[in-house]
């Protein structure tokens, strides 16, 4: 399988629009009917009700495309086919003892077991040197994600992450942090 992983441009950003609602469905599986990962009263998985269609979801993620040099939107291909994203941010978009974030990783089910996704992972990180942060839900029902994040790096640094639990900007989580400089 031939996989690419490219820096999206605003002509191609609603390929990843078009995904975004398969992945906020994906996590509501990992969180359950939690406050914040449930559809608002018009089926859209965001916190207000004020979004009524994907129309406007889509338009409230315009920012990945106009930001350039701080935010990377990147799309996984595979055989020329989309089958996820990344998203990764800088300052001011993360921690400020870090230098890259990983806002947003997804890739679609009939893609996932693969080695797609850490292929996809490696190749972002190595687009940029520094310090680097992510996280992600620190429940049993997102195990596999866990075990994806663990193996995944520590492959990445020759298992040289650490790995903490605490809160964040998105509330409770399992953190990652690493360097590649």
């Amino acid at each position: 399988m031939n996989i690419k992983v490219i820096l999206t441009t605003e002509d191609q950003a609603y390929i990843i629009k078009n995904m975004y609602p398969l992945y906020l469905h994906d996590l509501s599986g990992h969180y359950g009917l939690e406050a914040d990962h449930t559809p608002n009263q018009h089926g859209i998985f965001e916190n207000s009700n004020h979004y009524q269609t994907l129309q406007d979801q889509y338009d409230v993620q315009n920012i990945w495309w106009e930001k350039p040099g701080s935010l990377y939107p990147f799309l996984i291909m595979a055989d020329e086919v989309p089958a996820g994203f990344v998203l990764v941010g800088t300052s001011p978009y993360c921690s400020k003892d870090v230098d890259f974030f990983v806002h947003e990783f997804f890739l679609m089910q009939p893609y996932r077991g693969r080695g797609i996704a850490e292929y996809a992972a490696s190749n972002v990180f190595d687009k940029f040197k520094g310090d680097w942060e992510l996280f992600t839900n620190p429940s049993e029902k997102n195990r596999t994600g866990q075990q994806f994040w663990r193996k995944t790096l520590s492959n990445y640094t020759k298992g040289k992450y650490e790995e903490l639990y605490g809160q964040t900007t998105d509330g409770y989580k399992l953190i990652f942090r690493f360097s590649n400089r």
